[in-house]
């Protein structure tokens, strides 16, 4: 088989590429080990940034999350007993985040691409990649009925995520990895309840940190700091119930609506990135390249910020034969990583209460949220990075 650009990886980022490559008249091939049925019911959770919600609107692909997404144009810090709003859209001259579920982007990526004829082959296995430093790359693997089969590209997409095959063919004297492990990770919850909140609440308490955002209007995903090696068996319902209380509790008389809690997950929590994005006929986007803490709801919204780039400058290519755009791919996104990186990082650092923390550092942290929420320069600086800055800006 042939293709000009061969995609490891039918998440956001391989899935969006591809389409955006079809836009533009280019031919790509994706390769996923997992069904359709298996990447279209595995749930995440979905905070997009603006940039995100108008590239997907532009690129014909919006039209669902237009009518289900729910529009957030501020968010909620609540600390002390008390809840304090920033005003997302009126400090960013009108940005705001929507609210739509990372499998409800796959679904509508997915109809996109088959709906245009475009070539997803689920359920390959022992995928490699060959040649990468030659104008020939090549991807091997064992397709759906187990026969070998070949690739020929003339360029390689790895948007495989951080377990994938993509960024381990990159020599390793070539690569610098730079990671961070957080001492914790978060408890999620879905639960079956009326919402309590229009916009996502994040808590800071001793206790530590606990999420309130709404999936729906009668489904809840709430989130608990909690050791990162816990397990789903040592959090009966009533236990979560009664540390979501007590995080959330204040003088305001803010309550949870309780419901059925019909799933349950512990994630880890960590920063990760790879420097460079490239090698050869190699490109790296999304998770392959990089991780962020949830905290700032950034992983999703990078992987779309690195295909979009990645999308111009295979345009520019196979438009003109310039490849100036792809020689400065991995220094242009890298940028932009390292300032979400730090965005997370800073959100991760200030709302967490960490196992070896004193008085001393609780009180800085206090201090900082109610700087956040009291100076209007401090609070337009978290939301211009939680709404996302707009492209080409870092």
């Amino acid at each position: 088989m042939h293709t000009q650009v061969g995609i490891i990886g039918a998440g956001p980022a391989g899935l969006l590429l591809a389409h955006l490559l079809h836009l533009k008249g280019i031919d790509a091939v994706v390769l996923e080990t997992r069904s359709r049925e298996d990447i279209e019911a595995t749930i995440r959770a979905g905070v997009l940034e603006q940039g995100t919600v108008d590239l997907l609107e532009e690129s014909g692909v919006g039209e669902r999350m237009r009518r289900e997404g729910m529009r957030h144009e501020g968010v909620v810090l609540r600390f002390g007993g008390e809840s304090h709003r920033i005003p997302l859209a009126e400090l960013t001259g009108g940005r705001a985040i929507t609210v739509y579920a990372q499998h409800e982007v796959i679904r509508d990526l997915v109809k996109a691409r088959l709906d245009c004829g475009g070539r997803i082959l689920f359920g390959v296995r022992d995928v490699s990649l060959l040649d990468l430093d030659t104008q020939r790359p090549k991807l091997r693997f064992h397709d759906g009925e187990g026969a070998l089969q070949e690739l020929d590209c003339d360029y390689i997409a790895g948007c495989d995520g951080f377990h994938g095959v993509s960024r381990p063919s990159i020599p390793s004297r070539l690569r610098r990895e730079f990671t961070r492990v957080y001492p914790f990770g978060w408890f999620g919850v879905l639960v079956e309840a009326p919402s309590v909140t229009e916009e996502l609440i994040y808590a800071y308490h001793e206790r530590g940190f606990a999420l309130v955002s709404t999936r729906s209007p009668q489904i809840q995903r709430l989130y608990l700091q909690c050791n990162p090696n816990d397990e789903t068996g040592h959090w009966p319902d009533g236990r979560v119930w009664e540390e979501l209380h007590a995080r959330l509790a204040g003088t305001d008389g803010f309550r949870l609506t309780e419901g059925r809690i019909f799933q349950k997950s512990v994630i880890a929590m960590r920063s990760f990135v790879v420097e460079p994005m490239r090698h050869g006929r190699l490109f790296l986007a999304g998770d392959a390249a990089h991780i962020v803490p949830p905290t700032g709801a950034k992983g999703l919204n990078l992987a779309v910020a690195d295909v979009r780039l990645l999308a111009q400058a295979l345009t520019e290519f196979y438009a003109s034969g310039s490849a100036a755009l792809l020689e400065r791919y991995s220094e242009t996104a890298l940028r932009r990583v390292w300032r979400a990186e730090h965005f997370s990082w800073w959100m991760t650092s200030m709302l967490h209460h960490f196992h070896d923390e004193t008085p001393f550092h609780h009180r800085l942290q206090l201090s900082q949220l109610r700087y956040v929420t009291s100076s209007r320069a401090a609070a337009t600086m978290l939301a211009e990075n939680y709404v996302g800055l707009p492209f080409g800006e870092t």
